[in-house]
């Protein structure tokens, strides 16, 4: 065995959005921006040592709940597994927003994902934001 310690590819209660407060917060320093199928803000420095997210389907596109959930379970499955393209430590709140139509393959919201965390990376290593 190595001396390496395995990361761990969770999706912990800790890395999750919650709590009226919290979510006004990041609404109100947010930036946004878009990625294909996936509209996010983001708003950095929230004083937690970890990342944390909130995934959104609205009812309006999807009536029935069976879709939202599965498009939140192909976001949230996305984002687990490449959370590790945002920097630890910097204690990034984010809020995906599914914004098409149509229901795209896992294939297609992964892509999307990485998009916008690159997009959200690069940002909050500018620093000239915040």
């Amino acid at each position: 065995m190595s001396d390496v310690p395995l990361l761990r590819n969770t999706l912990s209660k800790k890395e999750r959005l919650s709590g009226k407060a919290e979510i006004e917060r990041l609404l109100s320093k947010a930036h946004y921006g878009n990625a294909d199928c996936i509209r996010y803000c983001f708003a950095a420095g929230s004083g937690e040592d970890c990342n944390r997210i909130m995934v959104s389907v609205p009812k309006k596109l999807f009536h029935r709940a069976v879709r939202r959930n599965l498009l939140k379970r192909r976001i949230r499955e996305s984002y687990r597994t490449q959370k590790n393209l945002l920097p630890d430590g910097k204690g990034i709140d984010i809020l995906f927003m599914y914004n098409s139509k149509d229901i795209f393959d896992y294939r297609s919201v992964k892509l999307s994902m990485e998009k916008a965390l690159n997009e959200i990376s690069n940002s909050v290593s500018d620093d000239s934001h915040f």
